[in-house]
């Protein structure tokens, strides 16, 4: 009876939505979901706002596209000795007060080639951290992970919530010594927002009054202050003003290099003007950079380290080597073969974070051709179904990772005063599981994938008059390969054949965001403590919508 239980109420989640699917084709037609989100981001009724982020997110999974695999954990290793660093829970990390003794240069491994050094067009954890690093925002995050003034000593706040005024702090300089101003802040965070831009997070700005184009974030003459905007009041606003899209750049400096095809050339080589504790001096491509002190960052004096090294490797074995010879001080990947022996170890950090790792499928591949939107939802949930999410976590996490159904990870708050993630606040499907079960359950998956169209022989094999087979998109390091073999496995069990292939991060990263994969891993750290956070990327415009929902 249970079981019958679970495959109802899997059946319920995949056809309940199909006023949210396009009539044709494999594809959800998002403007549903577009609009639902447009609605969270206006309305002042923060009970209602709530409900309509649970719905969003019931949308969301019951297209099967986004398969949740556990909640993050971030690990590190760093020699004793260093102190004053600290990472956030959105796995920001800031060396700008380390304290190393009488080292003041600290050599350390956060990824492989950056992908972008534009604060605007990053979208990566490894480029957040380099822009928390070498630029800064209005606000910031402290080593309690508690937002503080940073480039702003303050602002005030209208009695309806709607306009925010920052004073800029005095005496502000780029690095090349010139005034920074609130112009600043205004040319920046306009040219984010311009469509032309194309920045993946410009959706972040649609809550300023006169987005895109008319963006009411404006500088006073002096450039002392800064005036803000909303259409609706907004919890999270410091948390924007202190995220790196949302961080200035320099007009001159940007507009010197950037052209209508790459508007973020002016950052492709070292030397460019900053504004934070360090500035990038030398930048040899896929093997190192080094950042300085930079002399005219506004706390310079509480700056001690002069350099940092940067190993540009996602090569985790030589990672792990060059740390043990005592050529790295700080490193931000571990093989995977390795943690076991390391989790005694005083120089191994293991530190919580607000995000999920997951597989991501691709609504618009070939391998849901000739299916409804309905059999192409059922196809990917079995496939979520498949999956033995603890094996994963002992195996290849091995630091104590939490089984996630559902996307939006455990303990994030719901911006109403609780926990978003609070079952007795909402009918999940599958209860206080949420949207998978912990448990594979390959009975459901194959009723399903039945339902799809596909037939099974007498062992519950698929048959060879309709297979499935495919590609699996990674990058490189060793832990994403070992999970991408897991997942391997668990689909193989009903003749599932798919076969791995990995690629370098930033190649990795531009052909997820481009849908040029039809299954591929992903994860998601929170950028702040909302779930809007993770649920407006999936929207048709975001350039983090790499399930190319409405595309």
């Amino acid at each position: 009876m249970k079981k019958l239980l679970a495959l109802l109420l899997a059946a319920m989640m995949v056809l309940g939505c199909v006023s949210a699917f396009a009539d044709a084709g494999s594809e959800p037609d998002w403007t549903g979901y577009d609009a639902r989100i447009a609605e969270i981001k206006s309305t002042t009724d923060f009970a209602a706002r709530e409900k309509l982020m649970h719905e969003a997110e019931d949308e969301l999974m019951a297209t099967g596209a986004i398969v949740p695999i556990y909640y993050y954990n971030d690990v590190y290793m760093a020699r004793e000795g260093l102190t004053g660093y600290y990472s956030n829970a959105y796995a920001t990390k800031f060396f700008m007060y380390a304290d190393f003794g009488e080292n003041t240069t600290l050599r350390l491994q956060l990824a492989s080639e950056p992908d972008k050094l534009d604060p605007a067009l990053n979208s990566s954890v490894d480029g957040a951290c380099l822009a928390a690093n070498s630029f800064g925002g209005l606000y910031t995050y402290d080593a309690n992970g508690e937002l503080a003034p940073n480039f702003a000593t303050g602002y005030e706040v209208s009695e309806d919530g709607l306009t925010y005024t920052f004073t800029i702090r005095d005496g502000l300089k780029w690095s090349d010594g010139t005034p920074l101003t609130a112009k600043d802040f205004e040319y920046s965070w306009k040219r984010a927002a311009a469509p032309e831009t194309a920045a993946d997070y410009s959706y972040m700005f649609d809550g300023i009054k006169g987005y895109p184009d008319d963006l009411q974030a404006i500088a006073s003459e002096d450039g002392k202050t800064f005036t803000v905007t909303l259409n609706a009041p907004c919890a999270y606003m410091l948390d924007l003003a202190a995220f790196p899209t949302f961080f200035p750049v320099q007009q001159a400096c940007v507009e010197a290099a950037a052209t209508a095809d790459n508007p973020g050339a002016w950052a492709l080589e070292a030397g460019f003007v900053s504004s934070g504790a360090f500035v990038l001096e030398s930048w040899e491509h896929n093997k190192s950079m080094v950042y300085v002190k930079n002399p005219n960052y506004w706390d310079a004096a509480n700056v001690k380290l002069e350099r940092l090294e940067f190993m540009l490797s996602d090569d985790d074995t030589a990672i792990f080597a060059a740390y043990q010879n005592g050529d790295l001080d700080f490193t931000d990947s571990v093989p995977t073969d390795q943690i076991a022996s390391l989790l005694d170890n005083p120089e191994f950090h293991i530190v919580d974070e607000l995000g999920t790792y997951y597989v991501i499928f691709n609504v618009k591949s070939d391998m849901f051709a000739g299916k409804t939107v309905e059999q192409a939802a059922a196809m990917r949930k079995a496939m979520g179904l498949l999956i033995d999410r603890q094996y994963i976590i002992d195996t290849v996490g091995q630091t104590g990772q939490k089984i996630a159904t559902s996307f939006i990870p455990a303990g994030m708050l719901d911006g109403n005063g609780g926990i978003f993630k609070d079952a007795s606040a909402w009918n999940y499907p599958n209860g206080a599981d949420g949207y998978f079960p912990e448990e594979p359950n390959v009975e459901e998956a194959i009723e399903l994938l039945k339902s799809a169209g596909f037939e099974f022989d007498a062992n519950n094999m698929l048959s060879a008059s309709t297979p499935i087979a495919f590609e699996y998109l990674t990058n490189n390091t060793s832990g994403h390969v070992a999970i991408a073999e897991c997942l391997q496995q668990d689909f193989a069990q009903i003749g599932i054949n798919m076969t791995i292939k990995s690629i370098d991060w930033a190649v990795f990263l531009n052909e997820r965001k481009e849908g040029n994969f039809g299954i591929a891993r992903n994860g998601w750290i929170a950028d702040f403590n909302d779930p809007i956070n993770m649920l407006e990327m999936w929207t048709t415009v975001s350039g983090n919508n790499d399930a190319q929902f409405g595309r």
